[in-house]
């Protein structure tokens, strides 16, 4: 990346990061693109080291740093000028997806933002990806501007004792080279076709127009922010344009929605590691062949009463002796037990999918119900027969009437929940016995 280029990423264009780290990053290349060189407060701050992923394989978590400033498109010199790409994110994120050894990723976040092209995008992508496998962000110590916006697309968002959050807001600089070049004795001319052609040049003042073209583009990408944001946080957006891109840190991130708990990066892997081994005793074989985690999913979202209808049970509604009218001339003749007719291979792979499109859903709506701190409404929800959309809508509407933010998992989460007492199974048993 040459340094004209990397100008032309700094100056006349909307950014998402906090003004402090711009100030930084204007101290180490000011000097270089031709401006005047202001004081130096941290080259640590500038050039943070790369930070290694915590080894996954015994905890079967990915855990995928996000440090440093924010590009769309590094160039290939992530390493050496701590700039991180989306793409590199996104690349991590599909390598975790597909490693079938990896139940859950953790983003370990410490980044003040970066550039908007591109934040909005991978922020989707990731909320996208959590329908696959569950992604949780610990803000270590800084989730800022595009660093917030790519952690609030997670399920949950956790940040240490000294970490902050927040600086929901968009900035744009233009820096005037008119006087500094009238002293060098050099004069800018341009020639141009077109009336904005010359907005934002740097050899001149800011035109009122060019202000206000740059303003609208600040305000709608704003826009975008606060409602992404307030989407998926589960937040009012005025609530979150009321922060005024504030930081927030601690208990008070927690107070205002902003994040789920305040704790240290070796509990939140305890924490995720708990939650996920639970997930897994959720969906442990050996269940009723009637209960809701064996049923496809057109049962658990349409009617409770779907004993009946469900073809994965052995008898045939129809045909059942309790309610067929008894002849009283066939008492006296004895009953020939009828055979079972065999499953065809094709019966047999349609029964096994419809068994795992059930486990899939009932897995999802156990996973959200964990995640949001209510797992004793997962059998509820599988008792009404909810989807999972609809689950999740449920839950980010109690979320929404709740008084405060607390933390949605306790540390003791995963080890209260043994299969015996799961409210998965406990629906299952509630249902099995309606048949």
């Amino acid at each position: 990346m040459t340094l004209i280029h990397l100008a032309s990423r700094l100056y006349g264009t909307p950014l998402l990061i906090a003004r402090p780290k711009l100030d930084v990053i204007l101290s180490v290349l000011g000097s270089r693109i031709g401006l005047l060189p202001q004081s130096l407060p941290d080259l640590d701050m500038a050039l943070p080291a790369p930070r290694q992923s915590v080894p996954s394989a015994q905890t079967g978590i990915a855990v995928i740093p996000v440090v440093g400033t924010l590009v769309k498109r590094a160039m290939g010199i992530e390493a050496a000028s701590g700039l991180m790409s989306y793409d590199e994110i996104d690349d991590r994120l599909d390598a975790a997806l597909a490693d079938p050894q990896i139940g859950g990723i953790l983003l370990d976040l410490d980044s003040s933002g970066g550039e908007a092209g591109g934040v909005f995008e991978l922020a989707q992508r990731i909320r996208a990806a959590s329908a696959i496998k569950p992604i949780w962000a610990h803000a270590n110590d800084a989730a800022y501007s595009a660093a917030y916006a790519i952690a609030a697309a997670c399920q949950r968002l956790t940040l240490s004792q000294t970490g902050g959050v927040g600086s929901i807001g968009v900035i744009a600089l233009h820096v005037d080279q008119s006087v500094k070049d009238a002293k060098d004795g050099i004069s800018y001319t341009a020639v141009y076709a077109g009336g904005h052609k010359n907005d934002f040049s740097p050899h001149e003042p800011l035109s009122p127009q060019a202000s206000t073209v740059l303003q609208a583009e600040v305000d709608r990408l704003y826009d975008l922010f606060v409602n992404q944001v307030a989407t998926m946080r589960g937040l009012d957006a005025d609530a979150v344009r009321a922060t005024e891109a504030a930081v927030f840190h601690g208990d008070q991130a927690v107070a205002v929605g902003l994040a789920d708990a305040v704790l240290p990066l070796d509990q939140v892997l305890t924490e995720f590691a708990e939650a996920l081994a639970s997930q897994r005793r959720l969906v442990q074989p050996g269940l009723a062949r009637a209960s809701p985690l064996s049923l496809p999913s057109t049962a658990l979202t349409q009617s409770r009463s779907f004993t009946l209808e469900n073809p994965m049970t052995d008898h045939d509604p129809q045909h059942d002796d309790a309610l067929d009218p008894i002849d009283p001339a066939s008492q006296d003749e004895p009953q020939q037990p009828a055979s079972d007719p065999q499953p065809t291979p094709a019966a047999s792979a349609a029964l096994a999918q419809a068994r795992a499109t059930g486990i899939g859903q009932a897995q999802a709506i156990a996973e959200l119900c964990l995640i949001a701190g209510t797992p004793q409404r997962t059998a509820e929800f599988l008792s009404a027969g909810l989807s999972e959309a609809q689950v999740r809508r449920a839950l980010l509407d109690a979320r929404a009437e709740q008084p405060e933010i607390a933390s949605r998992i306790t540390a003791d989460a995963g080890t209260s929940l043994h299969p015996e007492h799961s409210p998965v199974v406990a629906a299952a048993k509630k249902l099995a016995h309606k048949e």
